[in-house]
């Protein structure tokens, strides 16, 4: 395969931004506006360039951007991002599912109603997002490989990370780029629909949230069918995305997302199945696996990283168990710029 993962890099900007144009809108990691994506870089290239492994207990709001390279064309197909802390700078707001329960002796009937409370319980946890992967290149794993790179980076670099892990996953969005959600529900109080809040939002941050939105509990039964019917649903394209998180061991808690009714989908950070199963280990040959070699176990496809910060790499691999190192196929290696005695981390795929 030819395709690797690396850190984004300053000279990325006009690939990120023509795929963001491809979005569709609801994306607010990775909006279509060159100003916020070169703001974007700039901060991960600030976190890639930190040496610091990290304080648990002084956790920094850090932003890494990684991006999928051809590497015989040059060309960034697609990219993702992971965020260390969420809510330091502002507010991280969501929706959580909440069921009142009450009862008339009188009528001898109960009553439960749903209610959507406004909450900043995710505050602090680290959050993997903005993935994107150009629609020419939906084939082959390549968007498990942009997924699943993240984890990896995570556990090579675990110190500076938090303990619970989420990923918002876009809501349903109709056919004029709006959402029923923001319409029954947000868009009532801003006077903005939800592209230009979707927007605001993507480029200012969420204060404005904080300034506006009700603090009042919403009683679900109280809104439109078209935004009842989108509650912590994912767009259709998020589908597979959501089944990947699902694999790795992410759950849908009752939180959804303050704009669109989005799934918000939550782990503990040791929990998901990539980074449980990482492990280090030495490069000890450079050879396809599956031919002849003294002492190495049967072939298997991998993905496998190596590199810390600014010079991460992650690729599929063919490896094969060789005492208690690996033997990776060339190409990989060469992706990956690792010879015999690097070491390499890796889980099966």
């Amino acid at each position: 395969m030819t395709h690797r993962i690396r850190a984004a890099k300053a000279q990325d900007l006009q690939h990120l931004y023509e795929m963001a144009k491809l979005t569709g809108g609801g994306f607010t990691n990775l909006p279509p506006d060159k100003k916020a994506l070169r703001a974007k870089l700039e901060r991960a290239a600030a976190a890639f360039g930190n040496p610091l492994d990290g304080d648990p207990k002084d956790l920094r709001d850090e932003l890494f951007v990684l991006v999928l390279e051809n590497v015989e064309t040059g060309e960034v197909r697609g990219t993702s991002q992971i965020f260390t802390r969420i809510g330091q700078h502002w507010p991280f707001y969501s929706y959580r599912i909440a069921t009142l329960t009450q009862h008339s002796k009188e009528l001898n009937r109960t009553f439960r109603a749903e209610m959507l409370n406004l909450v900043t319980d995710l505050e602090g946890s680290s959050e993997v997002g903005g993935l994107f992967l150009h629609p020419s290149e939906r084939a082959g794993g390549l968007g498990m490989l942009l997924a699943r790179s993240r984890y990896l980076f995570i556990a090579m670099h675990r110190k500076r990370f938090a303990d619970r892990i989420l990923a918002e996953l876009r809501g349903i969005i109709d056919e004029r780029g709006g959402s029923p959600f923001w319409d029954g529900v947000a868009g009532r109080f801003f006077g903005m629909n939800f592209q230009e809040a979707d927007y605001f939002n993507a480029i200012n941050g969420h204060q404005f949230i904080a300034d506006l939105m009700p603090k009042h509990p919403v009683y679900v039964a109280m809104l439109p069918e078209a935004a009842r019917s989108v509650i912590g649903m994912p767009h259709p394209n998020g589908r597979a995305a959501m089944r990947m998180l699902e694999e790795e061991g992410f759950a849908a808690e009752g939180y959804v997302d303050i704009f669109d009714g989005g799934p918000t989908m939550t782990a503990r950070t040791d929990r998901v199945r990539s980074i449980a199963e990482a492990r280090e280990v030495a490069v000890s040959q450079v050879r396809a696996p599956k031919g002849a070699g003294a002492g190495t176990g049967p072939a298997s496809r991998a993905l496998v990283a190596t590199g810390k910060l600014n010079d991460f790499r992650c690729c599929f691999a063919e490896i094969a168990a060789d005492g208690d190192a690996l033997a990776i196929d060339p190409v990989a290696a060469a992706n990956l710029d690792v010879r015999e005695g690097d070491t390499i981390w890796h889980a099966a795929r």
